[in-house]
C-alpha cells in the first residue's frame, strides 16, 4: 500500500507565507515525479508545481517567482513554500506522485487527501 500524507496549510493574510509538505510512504520502488495541484471552489484542479526525480521543476505561470517546490528523494518528501500569497491562491492543495510500487513494473498515480490553504485579503 502506498499513501501520500500532506501537512501544513491553514489561514494566512495576503502577502504572507505558508509551507505545505507531503510524504509518500509504503511499498515504493521509485518515484518518477511529485507535485502539487490545487482546486478552488467551482474551478477545475490545476497544476501548481512539479518536480521530477532528476530535479526538473515546472511551475504554473500564476505562481512563478512566489512559490518554490523542493524534494527530498531520500525521504520521499516534497514541499511547497508559498510566499507573497494572494487571495486567489485560496484552494485545497493536493499532493500527487507518479511512482512504481515494489514488485511492479507499472507506474501508478497517487493523490493525497488535500490540505486547505486560505488567504484572507
Amino acid at each position: 500500500q502506498v499513501q501520500l500524507v500532506e501537512s501544513g496549510g491553514g489561514l494566512v493574510q495576503a502577502g504572507g507565507s505558508l509551507r505545505v509538505s507531503c510524504t509518500a510512504s509504503g511499498s515504493i520502488y521509485s518515484i518518477i515525479d511529485m507535485g502539487w495541484y490545487r482546486q478552488a471552489p467551482g474551478k477545475q484542479r490545476e497544476l501548481v508545481a512539479l518536480t521530477t526525480s532528476g530535479g526538473i521543476t515546472n511551475y504554473a505561470d500564476s505562481v512563478k517567482g512566489r512559490f518554490t517546490i523542493s524534494r527530498d528523494n531520500a525521504r520521499n518528501t516534497v514541499a511547497l513554500q508559498m510566499n507573497s500569497l494572494k487571495p486567489e491562491d485560496t484552494a485545497v492543495y493536493y499532493c500527487k506522485a507518479n511512482l512504481v510500487p515494489t514488485r511492479s513494473s507499472v507506474t501508478f498515480q497517487y493523490w493525497g487527501q488535500g490540505t486547505l490553504v486560505t488567504v484572507s485579503s
